[in-house]
């Protein structure tokens, strides 16, 4: 076939994002091959007038959710993309699938209903070296780090790429690098998408938990993008309920970066940035001694395009 005959299909996917119990998860779905995959649509021009229209209308249809905040993460074009069967069956073999991705928070993961086959995953199963709250992970320096060295061997660039993106001899930990360390290990073959996209045997190497066709690296980019953002802009609070403690906030922030914040500092540069207010009324239902709750103040935050959060790390980290 003439190459400016292949069939170009335009699908959506959703990184959906809630905190519970201090663990962040997404909502993922089940594809023929038995992998987690991200919740994924097909977009039609004929019968969706826009693609966020089209988004919500077949993310509920998969999964029974509503969504709110949505705003467009990426557009996934790289030739050779695996289609997601599950979605868009019947598509022309040669077809070129372009996935447009969104990331979407919500405050409550609420159990996907019997009739979907959804459910809620930690997101540190398919990206275990990614949370620091309780240190630097033992597997980055025990397990990756000498793999990713045999790789980068007598290759300068590689070894330069492996030291920044997992902070190995001396270098500081970047949260917001979630993508980089993931493209690295792809590139060096530690995950198994590598093996299954060249259609290779595994290997007995491989890091997290595998997910449909490119959808690791759809996550990726959009803890990537969370982790900066939540600086930057107060988005953090899509995720909170309608009142909150200020414990519970910075919980939120912790799950979200895989970092542990200095309470102190943490708390000084919430109150100056004015971002909440206290309502009150008391948290009593832990058992523990009283905390207040507050609210996010929406209405100022708009008013004066207000900014993220500071966070701000406990010493050890």
């Amino acid at each position: 076939m003439p190459a400016g005959n292949t069939p170009l299909l335009i699908g959506l996917s959703a990184v959906m994002v809630a905190v519970d119990d201090d663990t962040p998860l997404v909502l993922v779905t089940r594809r023929g091959t038995g992998e987690d995959a991200l919740p994924f649509g097909p977009f039609h021009p004929d019968e969706h007038r826009t693609f966020d229209l089209s988004l919500r209308g077949w993310v509920r249809e998969q999964t029974g959710f509503e969504l709110g905040y949505v705003e467009q993460l990426y557009t996934f074009g790289d030739k050779d993309r695996e289609t997601p069967e599950a979605t868009l069956a019947g598509a022309p073999p040669n077809a070129r699938v372009i996935s447009v991705g969104y990331l979407a928070l919500t405050p409550e993961a609420r159990p996907a209903g019997a009739a979907f086959e959804a459910r809620w995953q930690g997101w540190y199963r398919y990206f275990p070296w990614e949370d620091h709250r309780n240190g630097r992970p033992a597997m980055i320096d025990e397990e990756i780090a000498p793999h990713l060295f045999t790789w980068a061997a007598g290759k300068e660039r590689r070894q330069e790429r492996a030291r920044i993106a997992f902070g190995l001899d001396g270098a500081r930990w970047a949260e917001e690098r979630v993508l980089d360390r993931y493209e690295l290990l792809y590139e060096a073959g530690l995950v198994a998408e590598c093996a299954r996209d060249a259609g290779l045997p595994e290997s007995d190497v491989r890091f997290g938990e595998t997910m449909a066709s490119d959808h690791r690296r759809i996550l990726a980019t959009a803890i990537s993008r969370l982790r900066g953002k939540i600086k930057y802009r107060p988005v953090v609070f899509e995720l909170m309920p309608d009142r909150f403690t200020l414990t519970a906030l910075q919980r939120t922030m912790e799950a979200i970066l895989g970092l542990g914040l200095h309470t102190q500092n943490f708390r000084r540069a919430l109150d100056k940035a004015g971002l909440v207010t206290g309502t009150g009324a008391m948290e009593t239902s832990t058992g523990g001694r009283p905390a207040e709750l507050y609210r996010f103040c929406r209405e100022q935050a708009a008013a004066t395009a207000a900014p993220g959060l500071a966070t701000p790390r406990r010493p050890a980290d």
